[in-house]
């Protein structure tokens, strides 16, 4: 690990049994010594947005890239491949009949973008806030998605995306793909998907800033909540809160009228466990954030 490294997580989120936290940079806490290890530390190294790991060993690095997008559970998949213009912020892939769904850009890598071409390509692209949006524009022009933001974000970056969400309600964005894809076709498939995708707009990190709830059970949160390993709770960050915190422990408290098993975060540690303990963990986050207040 060298000096590049802008502490972003990802390696400790891949490889914890490899890299540990070392104040400001990640640091290599011990060598893999298994193969499933050193694939580990491979996705690690691929998904290093800086370039910051490096090898004194040759490795091939095709089953580490041929991972990505890696499976998370039942049709949900992580990018890897973080961008430094999203210091290196995760990115996800959801697998539909209907039309993939990419949560926050990736980096435009081209193996990457093969792989997601054999999954289906991208039809929507849900943008949580503008600090993760990285080669958004680059995915718009390859695979011709539309892309999705709350129009509260920065106008400069958000002028030309192609949907933009109003207002403080959650909006169910599954009738509406529905219905972007023909009268006839939306119709049937906006019936049928119901609340399948749920964008619930959570200010406080942002003016903007909107978290994705997908089937009841997958929570993209972006950088509004994540899981801390040290606090064994789900949490948030004042110190990185852009626009207002009393905002952001009303955003939370909101999401306790919402059913989810997984965090998945744009930055910090993803978490999944029963929703009756996700909705405790909540809880505590919010009587937290209260105090900190």
């Amino acid at each position: 690990m060298d000096s590049t490294c802008i502490d972003c997580d990802q390696c400790r989120e891949i490889a914890p049994e490899v890299f540990h936290d070392a104040e400001n940079h990640a640091s290599v806490f011990r060598q893999p010594d298994s193969p499933a290890l050193v694939q580990r530390a491979l996705r690690a190294l691929v998904t290093c947005p800086v370039g910051a790991i490096g090898s004194g060993q040759k490795y091939d690095l095709g089953p580490a890239v041929a991972s990505f997008p890696e499976r998370i559970q039942d049709n949900v998949y992580f990018c890897g491949f973080a961008a430094e213009s999203s210091f290196g912020a995760s990115s996800y892939l959801i697998v539909r009949p209907e039309g993939n769904v990419l949560v926050d850009s990736p980096r435009f890598a081209a193996r990457l973008v093969n792989r997601i071409e054999e999954l289906g390509g991208v039809r929507w692209m849900f943008l949580s806030h503008v600090d993760d949006i990285a080669d958004h524009a680059r995915f718009r022009r390859h695979f011709g998605c539309e892309r999705i933001i709350h129009s509260r974000e920065s106008r400069s970056a958000i002028a030309d995306i192609e949907w933009q969400l109003e207002g403080d309600e959650a909006q169910d964005l599954g009738p509406k793909l529905g219905a972007k894809l023909g009268a006839k076709l939306g119709a049937k498939l906006g019936a049928k998907l119901g609340p399948d995708l749920l964008a619930i707009p959570t200010p406080g990190h942002t003016r903007g800033h909107t978290v994705l709830l997908y089937r009841d059970k997958f929570l993209f949160t972006g950088d509004h909540l994540w899981w801390s390993p040290v606090r064994k709770q789900l949490t948030a960050s004042r110190a990185y809160c852009w626009y207002n915190w009393g905002k952001q422990i009303e955003s939370m408290e909101r999401l306790l009228d919402y059913r989810f098993e997984w965090v998945l975060p744009g930055h910090g540690r993803r978490h999944h466990a029963s929703a009756e303990e996700m909705r405790q963990s909540l809880a505590q986050c919010v009587e937290w954030m209260r105090k900190t207040g």
